[in-house]
């Protein structure tokens, strides 16, 4: 028999930076347990080349071969369902957020800023996954 994997999103605006590499790394980290998505109320042309760049030199993932900017009606409703840190204007979704990362939106600012929003995406699938 099948198991069904819990289904997780994760919400921003843009759906361009934070959202993406958190599908990205939680794919890559627990994609054999969870399906993982992203998704915004808006869209950007393409994913942000600075979050792309610093993926694949990282972890060697390129997001743009899988991934692209979608909105939150494009992805399955999710099981868990976690923004990003949007402050007050946080995408309505249509439930309740499971949790809020609260993280800055490091984009335009250098690669250590970038690097460290990543690092701590990275270890907060690690601890989500674990549970």
């Amino acid at each position: 028999m099948e198991i069904k994997k819990k289904k997780v999103a994760f919400i921003c605006i843009h759906n361009s930076c934070r959202s993406q590499v958190a599908e990205a790394l939680g794919k890559y980290l627990a994609g054999d347990k969870f399906d993982f998505y992203s998704a915004g109320t808006e869209k950007k042309p393409q994913i942000n080349q600075d979050a792309v760049r610093l993926m694949k030199e990282i972890y060697g993932i390129d997001m743009e071969k899988s991934q692209f900017s979608k909105t939150i009606d494009q992805i399955p409703k999710p099981d868990i369902a976690i923004s990003m840190g949007c402050g007050v204007s946080c995408p309505f979704i249509k439930r309740g957020f499971d949790e809020d990362w609260g993280l800055e939106d490091p984009t335009g600012q250098s690669d250590a800023c970038f690097i460290e929003v990543i690092r701590k995406i990275e270890d907060r699938i690690r601890k989500l996954t674990a549970r």
